[in-house]
């Protein structure tokens, strides 16, 4: 019995790069760039460092923050990660500036905000009349905090009784902490729960070794299609009502 819906968020409710073209408009760096100049910048107003320098050491502590998210199911924090990679440099900033590059870097997508991906708002309206709704997400870049922000300034958040975001939960998709928290927090068995997201790793094989369904949504990406052991695979949201319907009779 399907009793409760997790959703992802990255490209499962928020349309992921959608801010980019925002920042263009208004001159602003790409999200990747504007990450390495804010570092940069903090560190060659104490002491002068080439920016190559420092974009080649963010590179590499990307490198490690997904490999650990990937092999070992945990999302270092951005102050994590900033210290990884000021260490591999030699440098050190004083409190107050890293809490403030760290800062920046976390209020990034709720400053210039991406967009909800097409539909969800009246999918998750029908869904929540007949199901408890719950966020297993991982917090990659903003977190817990900024992404209950996000969902409520897009009207969302009220739809959605549990939240289990990488950064709070101390693990991240596909571990069993992470949809074991959702289950609780909506009081339901995991097995009672159907998850939908965009990868099939983290969303779909995690979700069904649990014992739970799970549902691909390929809206906005689609490159695990093919590969996919989804239950059913979603293509706009418009269909996922009666999708969820169908496998809660099954």
């Amino acid at each position: 019995m399907i009793k409760a819906v997790s959703f992802d968020l990255w490209d499962t409710v928020i349309h992921d790069d959608s801010d980019e073209p925002k920042r263009a408009i208004q001159g602003l760096r790409s999200k990747k760039d504007e990450r390495r100049h804010l570092l940069w910048e903090a560190l060659n107003r104490i002491k002068p460092i080439p920016y190559d320098t420092v974009a080649m050491a963010y590179d590499l502590a990307d490198a490690a923050f997904n490999h650990v998210w990937h092999d070992q199911h945990v999302t270092w924090t951005i102050g994590e990660r900033l210290e990884v990679l000021l260490h591999g440099l030699g440098r050190k900033l004083p409190e107050p500036k890293l809490a403030a590059v760290v800062r920046a870097h976390e209020e990034m997508e709720v400053v210039i905000p991406p967009d909800p991906v097409d539909g969800v708002a009246d999918a998750l309206a029908a869904l929540s009349a007949g199901y408890k709704l719950c966020v297993v997400s991982d917090a990659i870049v903003s977190p817990a905090r900024c992404l209950r922000q996000w969902l409520e300034m897009n009207g969302l958040k009220r739809y959605f009784d549990g939240f289990a975001f990488s950064d709070e939960v101390g693990y991240s998709k596909p571990h069993r902490e992470m949809f074991a928290s959702a289950a609780s927090q909506v009081g339901v068995d995991i097995t009672d729960m159907v998850h939908i997201g965009d990868r099939d790793h983290n969303d779909i094989k995690g979700a069904q070794a649990l014992g739970m369904k799970a549902i691909l949504f390929t809206a906005t990406r689609d490159r695990d299609k093919r590969i996919t052991s989804a239950d059913a695979i979603c293509e706009r949201y418009a269909d996922l009502p009666a999708i969820v319907q169908r496998l809660a009779t099954e």
